[in-house]
């Protein structure tokens, strides 16, 4: 039995997660933003513990994980699911909305790690969990921003799989492909206010177009993929990515493709960039 603690776990694929954790036998602590919108389910459960917490409220970080520790004495597993998406050609997006969505999907799971990380390293074992996205890989017109914060997410957590290795701290980004939530609602995804409408008509507003096709259609069930995150973060030795999805796995095919199609004509003349003495 194993201590979870999953951000951003009232509703989606953090709900889930929750649950499938809890199926397992583990303890649950779920953190939301408003303890109130918690599922029943969960709520009835002797071995969830709600805190409220937001992840863009630092002050509110350490009082829900000192909680945490008070009621089940540590923290094995970390989730970090709190985000949201952001819609728009990046020169649609205003700083303000760029930055609100960095202090959401990127500063809110720094701070959450950090509070979380000494109690790891005294226990001397922990696991890191990361809910990343495909736009992490794979920069995608629309999403330029949401896109950014992922490819930061999936960059912190394979540096972590090196700096946390010595205390027994493991780390993984998962990297989902779209999947049947509520990510696509209003409440989780927003739209930059300033259209241009040059871009009608161009992939950056082709997205837009799409998400209302999308919505509560996707492809991927969220109850299949947080039973296969479980699995893998219950294993002894987690990976680096977890790529979740079967249009995650096939654009991960064409960014392969790209790396090698950029790489070819170009790898010598990059090469002899060394100086001439160099070994």
């Amino acid at each position: 039995m194993a201590t979870w603690f999953v951000t951003g776990a009232s509703r989606g694929i953090g709900a889930e997660i929750a649950r499938a954790a809890l199926a397992e036998g583990n303890n649950v602590v779920v953190g939301a933003r408003n303890p109130e919108r918690v599922p029943v389910d969960l709520k009835n459960s002797g071995k969830v513990f709600t805190v409220a917490l937001d992840v863009t409220d630092s002050g509110s970080i350490p009082r829900a994980v000192a909680a945490a520790v008070d009621r089940f004495g540590g923290i094995d597993v970390l989730v970090n699911n709190a985000g949201r998406g952001l819609l728009g050609a990046l020169e649609e997006i205003t700083d303000a909305e760029a930055r609100s969505l960095f202090d959401l999907n990127v500063f809110g799971l720094i701070n959450v790690t950090r509070a979380v990380l000494p109690v790891m390293r005294q226990q001397g074992s922990g696991k890191l969990v990361h809910i990343g996205s495909r736009s992490g890989f794979e920069g995608e017109p629309g999403v330029s921003l949401y896109s950014a914060s992922k490819f930061a997410v999936a960059g912190i957590s394979e540096a972590l799989s090196a700096e946390m290795a010595p205390f027994g701290i493991q780390s993984v980004v998962v990297e989902p492909g779209v999947f049947r939530t509520d990510f696509l609602d209003a409440s989780s995804l927003s739209v930059a206010a300033n259209r241009i409408a040059d871009y009608d008509g161009t992939p950056a507003h082709v997205t837009l177009d799409w998400i209302d096709q999308a919505n509560h259609a996707q492809l991927g069930d969220p109850v299949k993929g947080a039973a296969l995150i479980v699995e893998v973060a219950s294993t002894e030795k987690l990976p680096t990515h977890l790529y979740l999805g079967r249009d995650t796995l096939e654009r991960l095919d064409v960014k392969y493709q790209q790396v090698q199609d950029d790489l070819a004509p170009w790898r010598e003349k990059s090469a002899a960039t060394a100086h001439d003495d160099a070994a």
